[in-house]
């Protein structure tokens, strides 16, 4: 689902945590803080949801589920930080730049990724116990959106 690939609750979270150290303005750092540690809640909310999906599941349900069969061999129903296709989670897709622009424009787009994935999701699921929180999830990215896009002004001082 969206708890570790490039678009993730993962990448997301460790993202605006890291960023905050090189922000120049004391709000700013207090949004990233605080985004930060909300997009941790939401990786707990989708890891808790992979778990119930995944721990009642039948040898034949898995048997019938390439993709998760092997991915049953290596960590049971352990939930582990993959993206959907099954890469393993890697900083190496988190952005860190250090410029205050460059990294509110990457916190925009990533909040949009990350909104377009749960859209996806959305398309593929018709249990209600995973539409509600994903829907809440989805809303959650644009609100982030949304305020990363109201600290742009300010943040451009810098180069006035």
């Amino acid at each position: 689902m969206h708890y570790g690939g490039p678009d993730g609750e993962l990448g997301a979270s460790l993202r605006y945590l890291s960023q905050r150290y090189s922000m120049p303005y004391p709000e700013l750092k207090g949004l990233l803080t605080d985004i930060g540690v909300e997009e941790l809640g939401h990786l707990e909310m989708i890891g808790t949801m992979v778990h119930q999906l995944t721990r009642n599941l039948t040898e034949k349900q898995i048997e019938d589920n390439p993709g998760f069969a092997a991915y049953f061999v290596d960590r049971t129903t352990g939930v582990y930080p993959t993206s959907a296709s099954g890469f393993p989670y890697s900083a190496a897709s988190m952005a860190c730049k250090g410029d205050t622009i460059a990294d509110l424009n990457e916190d925009l787009a990533a909040e949009q990724k990350a909104r377009v994935t749960y859209d996806n999701i959305l398309r593929l699921v018709d249990d209600p116990d995973i539409i509600e929180p994903i829907k809440f999830l989805r809303a959650r990215e644009i609100v982030h959106y949304q305020r990363f896009g109201d600290t742009l002004p300010q943040s451009c001082k810098l180069f006035a």
